[in-house]
């Protein structure tokens, strides 16, 4: 093992999960106000609409689909009848379906960020570079599965990425399995594991917060005062939309 690859593959994934945890418990206990995904409907819907939309459906498939296959042993798929055809056909057809939504919807929310004027005077760089990360891990990951997946190129992340993966959180880390694998493949982890990194310091720790609450929070009441006469506008319950 040489001094670059111990860095990619076994210092730079414990630096990032480290982050990612102490850096989630920092921000809960010193910046709550700050909590949440900073909204822009306000500002512009219709793109916001089916960006949001796309991506969010597309990502919640697209989480379940790595549990699967990178989290689950191959021998479990193995024990259960379930052959590599099978297991292949179900990540290049479902999983592409989704990697397609989930594309096309960050690529509508990054377009919205940079051309509607209202929204980018707004956007910090933590926004931008959220949304490139995002993008470069969602489309890589896209790639590898149609290209060599799709091709049936003989290239089984199961036997390589994924121990390694759960090496690393078992804290048994073999970075050997990471040496020589596609390049796709190696950028794709990389991004993923910088966007654990920067996570707790942008607008996407909103997804830990599930609004269970939701349904017995009461209605909020906008009202209008006009000299001594105070007028209700309107009365909703509050919409959390992200961006």
């Amino acid at each position: 093992m040489t001094y670059f690859q111990t860095l990619f593959w076994v210092t730079f994934p414990y630096i990032m999960l480290t982050m990612f945890v102490i850096g989630h418990i920092y921000r809960y206990n010193v910046d709550q106000f700050g909590w949440s995904a900073k909204s822009s409907e306000f500002l512009e819907k219709k793109q916001l609409k089916w960006g949001s939309l796309l991506f969010h459906y597309g990502i919640l498939f697209v989480f379940f689909g790595h549990v699967a296959g990178i989290l689950i042993p191959k021998a479990f798929y193995d024990s259960v009848g379930i052959t590599d055809h099978m297991y292949h056909f179900g990540a290049v057809w479902i999983g592409g379906l989704a990697g397609i939504a989930t594309i096309i919807g960050i690529l509508l929310l990054m377009v919205r960020r940079i051309t509607v004027k209202r929204i980018y005077i707004h956007s910090t760089f933590r926004d931008v570079l959220v949304l490139v990360l995002l993008t470069l891990t969602i489309v890589t990951g896209f790639v590898n599965t149609v290209w060599y997946t799709g091709r049936g190129v003989a290239f089984e992340y199961r036997d390589t990425i994924s121990p390694w993966f759960r090496g690393i959180l078992s804290l048994n880390p073999v970075p050997e399995l990471m040496v020589g694998i596609p390049v796709g493949f190696q950028i794709h982890v990389v991004s993923a594991f910088f966007l654990f990194g920067i996570w707790p310091f942008t607008r996407l720790v909103h997804v830990w917060s599930l609004p269970l609450e939701y349904l017995n929070r009461k209605y909020v009441v906008y009202r209008a005062i006009f000299g001594r006469r105070t007028v209700a506008m309107s009365t909703e319950r509050p919409k959390d939309k992200v961006d």
